[in-house]
């Protein structure tokens, strides 16, 4: 279903174009409009990967984030930041995707690195959130170098002055919670592993193959072992606890080739699903409402629908837009409750985010 207006009780919210579901509602429009639909304390847990301040330009739009720089960026990102503490529930979280940023000679004067995710950090603590936990996620420093040819990361330039050699860039997945108690705890043992498969020397085997190895060798030096749902779930939990994640397969990312438009498209790099997955199997139950609103081409919702979630999403690119949709309905998805996504109360202060027919 589309259609051109989101109707509210105490405001006019206009999206381009939409698609709602029982399943998830993605909108294209400037998110920091249509998140003021969004009712308060009713989102169970949040993700996205902002524009990185000065780095890359996404589109032409004058409404386009990623298009200001220095003030202009942060004040716009300030905004948003507080309307995503306003519409998540007490005691649940919002994770960010973030990098540490390089500097160059043409635009800073000198070659280095500056602290983004520090900022990104201080910028959600001003706003009132918790800063609840971090995790590093390695990256490949050789693709890296082929991928932004950063003299960094050169060997050459260890021969010449390895003063000016450095690290690659790490990612970073920095999350936040919303003040106050959780009244759905998300419980439960993980039943599953998202991340390097077996074969791969950083893959984790949980089959029952290798359970009954683990049980054969633990009896034979006179202990009793876990259940296997036990074990499975220890062994999961110890690589997700881990403040490293070593075994995120890179090229497992949503398709993109369709987002990407030839007026204004300068840069296009979809977070990949492990990530997603991990930190939405980590922070939220099934059934629970994932927001991001930065939907790109749709990793986020397509992750949180896939997972037995219920996602929304706003993306003002019409391309990216058109590329998620395609994207998420090309999903099997795992039957969800009865009620409609966002047959949610409104009240004297906020307007429903259920659209019209």
């Amino acid at each position: 279903m589309t259609t051109n207006k989101l109707e509210t009780t105490t405001a006019s919210i206009n999206a381009v174009d939409q698609v709602v579901t029982d399943n998830y509602a993605i909108y294209q429009g400037d998110s920091c409009e249509l998140i003021r639909a969004v009712p308060g304390d009713s989102v169970d847990f949040g993700i996205h990967s902002p524009p990185f301040e000065g780095l890359y330009k996404f589109s032409n739009f004058d409404r386009d984030i990623s298009n200001n720089e220095g003030p202009a960026f942060w004040e716009h990102y300030a905004f948003l930041i507080s309307e995503l503490l306003r519409v998540t529930k007490p005691g649940r979280l919002h994770s960010v995707h973030v990098m540490q940023l390089p500097t160059s000679k043409i635009r800073h004067g000198h070659i280095g690195m500056r602290d983004f995710r520090g900022e990104v950090i201080r910028a959600y603590e001003d706003a009132g959130w918790i800063f609840h936990s971090e995790v590093c996620i390695w990256k490949d420093p050789v693709i890296a170098q082929q991928r932004t040819k950063s003299i960094r990361l050169l060997h050459k330039q260890v021969t010449k002055d390895s003063c000016i050699s450095g690290q690659g860039l790490a990612d970073y997945i920095v999350s936040f919670r919303k003040h106050g108690d959780n009244d759905n705890p998300v419980d439960g043992m993980f039943d599953a592993f998202v991340g390097s498969q077996p074969g791969d020397d950083r893959g984790l085997d949980i089959s029952r193959e290798a359970y009954d190895r683990h049980a054969a060798e633990t009896v034979a030096d006179g202990r009793t072992p876990w259940p296997f749902d036990m074990w499975k779930s220890v062994l999961v939990w110890q690589r997700y606890a881990s403040p490293v994640w070593m075994d995120i397969r890179q090229t497992r990312t949503l398709q993109y080739r369709g987002g990407r438009d030839e007026k204004d498209e300068q840069h296009i790099s979809p977070l990949q699903l492990d990530v997603i997955e991990r930190c939405i199997d980590l922070w939220s139950a099934e059934g629970d409402v994932v927001l991001t609103p930065f939907l790109g081409i749709g990793s986020e919702v397509y992750s949180a629908v896939e997972m037995g979630r219920r996602g929304i999403g706003f993306e003002l690119k019409p391309s990216y837009f058109r590329q998620a949709a395609k994207n998420i309905a090309a999903l099997g998805t795992k039957e969800q409750p009865a009620a409609g996504l966002f047959d949610l109360p409104a009240n004297d202060n906020m307007p429903s985010i259920r659209a019209a027919a």
